[in-house]
């Protein structure tokens, strides 16, 4: 657990990861953040929804898109409770986010500072700023307990 208060934005990413795993899916959540106010929040829903792109970021921008009334989230913040995958990654390319903040790295799927590493493509039309590790702990713990109680 961390040492001090999370951030509002990941602790209500990392309570929309909890009903994530509530719902039988990987517990992922996002959320969208434009001057200090909420405007979009998600989990990952792909089993519910029958949809393979139902990432939490992927539903998180689609939510803030819509709210804003346009494709670009220039101006906007994502916080993520897990480090995106390429699709992720892509669609906050296109998205124009500002920032990205992520709980924990994923070795495996992330295409930050993992893998693919997205943002750092020569061909990357946009980079946001990313900031990794806020509330590591509590996302990796849910990411744990949903992944043994399935085994």
């Amino acid at each position: 657990m961390t040492r001090w208060p999370l951030p509002e934005p990941m602790r209500m990413a990392l309570e929309a990861a909890a009903c994530a795993a509530a719902a039988g899916e990987v517990p992922i959540g996002a959320v969208i953040v434009k001057q200090g106010v909420v405007i979009a929040a998600a989990h990952n829903s792909p089993r519910e929804d029958h949809d393979p792109t139902a990432h939490a970021e992927v539903l998180a921008i689609r939510a803030a898109a819509a709210a804003l009334g346009q494709e670009r989230l220039t101006g906007c913040d994502l916080w993520v409770t897990l480090e995106p995958c390429a699709m992720c990654a892509g669609a906050i390319v296109h998205a124009r986010l500002d920032r990205v903040y992520y709980a924990a790295s994923d070795p495996k799927g992330g295409a930050v500072e993992h893998g693919a590493k997205v943002f750092d493509a020569p061909g990357c039309l946009h980079r946001p700023e990313v900031y990794s590790g806020i509330g590591e702990g509590e996302a990796a713990d849910l990411l744990r307990t949903f992944f043994r109680e399935r085994r």
